[in-house]
């Protein structure tokens, strides 16, 4: 069965992570993507990370489902074969920093111009204004702007810290492809294309507020301690939990599983209101207990008492945890240039229109004669094309 995108084409130009993370969500959801890329190198995503084939392991798994063409919008007729290109598409994600594709002449109003009603999608850093606007960011600078950092400060050091993945940037892909699905969903609806704009730090910003900034909400109430108070991490004999209490329910079931019953029945504990203030007290006491037990004995015990809990994989865990083995969360497939893939499968789930993953990412340009061959280019000017330097 098709995907439920099938039958929409979205040129990519975006290079890095939050273009290509969104492209290739919707490309699992079979959206036609043709990945534009300079000739030659092609984006700098391809060599960053294990490397097979010359292309980098993150780079295979966000440019997968995608057809790649490699067109010099420099050359004399590079950025002419893109407006043709244009003419047959029905999204543009682009991630150049601010202003870059009007100069090159590749920007929203030179696109809607030979195609009314595209949907044109711009990433950017800080937004296309501002103080920042026109500075370069990869993800933990926007980590520190955002609040990402100082939100994980260490406890007791202060010590900000970052979140050790590209959490912004992917934050400002998922928030792309809702704006791609709502805007095709809206031009379905008779109301036509438009410029759809997403900056990572509006991204990053939005993802973290609704429970890491709840103190910053109602303007003028007295700050509680942070959410991040719940969270608890323990040592046990052989390995790490995590576990988190909240009704008091799962706080007296935390303390059967552990024998504590002096702490169960001390009365500054009975509601959520006097255990919120002393959570780094009640996690020591009840980490001493955790230490002395294996993982899958505390595991089991507190499932028997319903207080949340599960073991903390390690990379290498996640191969064989028994949840992501049962959801089918992993693929693996034998490809003929790329060997044996390891893939994680499209997280949504449809009934009707499956998602899929169907291709490798591509090499640069692997896909040019195709593309180019279906909105109309002849063999002789192909070969016209390439003498003049636009495929590079």
């Amino acid at each position: 069965m098709a995907g439920a995108l099938h039958g929409v084409r979205i040129l990519d130009l975006s290079t890095n992570v939050s273009g290509p993370f969104a492209t290739g969500i919707l490309g699992d959801m079979g959206a036609d993507v043709i990945k534009l890329e300079e000739p030659g190198d092609g984006d700098i995503g391809r060599r960053f990370g294990p490397m097979r084939e010359g292309i980098a392991a993150s780079f295979t798994v966000m440019n997968r489902n995608k057809r790649g063409a490699a067109i010099d919008l420099h050359a004399e007729g590079g950025r002419e074969l893109f407006l043709r290109l244009v003419k047959t598409a029905d999204v543009i994600i682009q991630n150049f920093r601010p202003g870059v594709v009007d100069r090159i002449g590749i920007g929203y109003d030179a696109c809607r111009a030979v195609k009314d009603d595209i949907i044109y999608v711009s990433i950017s850093g800080y937004g296309e204004t501002g103080p920042l606007s026109k500075d370069r960011v990869y993800d933990p600078v926007i980590q520190a702007v955002s609040g990402f950092m100082g939100v994980q400060a260490d406890p007791v050091t202060g010590m900000p810290i970052p979140v050790r993945h590209i959490v912004c940037d992917k934050a400002a892909a998922m928030t792309v492809a809702q704006g791609v699905l709502a805007a095709l969903f809206a031009r379905e609806r008779g109301n036509g294309g438009q410029h759809v704009k997403v900056a990572m730090l509006d991204a990053g910003l939005a993802y973290l507020w609704s429970d890491a900034m709840s103190n910053y909400t109602y303007v003028g109430t007295p700050h509680l301690p942070e959410i991040s108070a719940l969270l608890n991490v323990a040592k046990t004999l052989d390995g790490y939990i995590t576990f988190i209490f909240i009704s008091d329910n799962e706080f007296q079931g935390l303390c059967r599983a552990l024998s504590l019953p002096e702490l169960a029945a001390n009365p500054e504990y009975a509601e959520p209101v006097g255990r919120m203030p002393n959570m780094p007290e009640i996690s020591k006491i009840a980490g001493a207990e955790i230490a002395k037990l294996t993982t899958a004995d505390i595991v089991a015990r507190f499932a028997k008492e319903q207080v949340p809990c599960a073991k903390i994989n390690l990379r290498a865990d996640l191969l064989n945890d028994p949840q992501i083995v049962h959801n089918k969360l992993l693929i693996e497939t034998d490809d003929p240039v790329m060997g044996r893939v390891r893939f994680p499968r499209p997280a949504i789930q449809f009934s009707k229109t499956p998602s899929s993953v169907r291709s490798m990412a591509p090499q640069v340009g692997a896909h040019n004669d195709e593309v180019f061959t279906e909105i109309g280019v002849s063999a002789d000017e192909l070969a016209t094309l390439k003498a003049k330097g636009v495929f590079g």
